[in-house]
């Protein structure tokens, strides 16, 4: 993920690069604990900084947000490398999906930015196309194994993935790793062994899309706050606003 090219840190004063580290230092503590709907007036406050020096430096939230998770997606990018470098394919499979799930169980932003796959966040469409990309090419070459059923289609994974990842901050506060089980539970259903035909066929990427805008308008409080119209359009919108390019285009 690209880091935002608001005030670059290295045109900054020492006083004003001081104060961008506190704010990117309390923001990624409370995106970690509490998801990213954080009010942004409390993150500046977290960092002992009034809202305008907050929005001088991070004019947006997206802005924000992929300053703070831009390592974040090249540790993705990096699992997804080891995962593809891995000789047995469901294997690769396993630890690739099992290293998305670590951190996302232990991180309620990444758990965000991964579900909720907020287009407006800098550098996000192409982390959400590598993703999709890294587990076409294992579910393949696990096909040509005879490791993986058939019938599977990247979306597969990625439509059930995906609400099991929302699912994890409530597993966690049950049992750090339970996630491991139903993780496991889930890959199963995919192995070729015993496998029974599929009913129906599978959807695309689109209806997955609007699926997880809906989920996002579900979330979105009725009446936003102050500082949620100075930060723009909500995440459904955004979410809705993107699927509609994508079928334009």
């Amino acid at each position: 993920m690209a880091p935002s090219s608001a005030n670059p840190p290295g045109r900054l004063r020492r006083d004003a690069q001081r104060n961008r580290d506190l704010l990117l230092a309390a923001a990624r503590d409370m995106f970690s604990r509490n998801g990213l709907d954080v009010p942004l007036d409390q993150i500046a406050k977290e960092a002992g900084v009034g809202n305008a020096t907050l929005y001088r430096h991070f004019p947006t939230r997206e802005a924000l947000i992929g300053e703070v998770f831009a390592d974040a997606g090249a540790g993705l990018a990096a699992a997804g490398e080891e995962a593809l470098a891995t000789d047995d394919a469901w294997t690769g499979l396993e630890r690739y999906f099992g290293r998305i799930f670590e951190l996302v169980a232990a991180d309620r932003g990444i758990n965000d930015l991964v579900t909720q796959a907020i287009p407006a966040i800098p550098g996000m469409l192409e982390i959400s196309r590598q993703h999709a990309t890294t587990v076409g090419t294992l579910i393949a070459r696990a096909q040509d194994q005879g490791t993986m059923r058939r019938d599977v289609v990247t979306m597969d994974l990625l439509f059930l993935l995906g609400p099991l990842c929302r699912a994890l901050p409530a597993a966690t506060e049950l049992r750090p790793d339970l996630w491991r089980r139903y993780l496991a539970l889930l890959l199963d259903g995919f192995r070729a062994r015993a496998a029974h035909p599929l009913p129906v066929p599978p959807i695309g990427e689109e209806h997955l899309d609007r699926m997880f805008a809906d989920l996002w308008e579900a979330e979105t409080p009725a009446t936003p706050s102050a500082e949620q119209g100075r930060a723009g359009p909500s995440r459904a919108e955004q979410g809705r606003a993107g699927l509609s390019r994508a079928e334009q285009g």
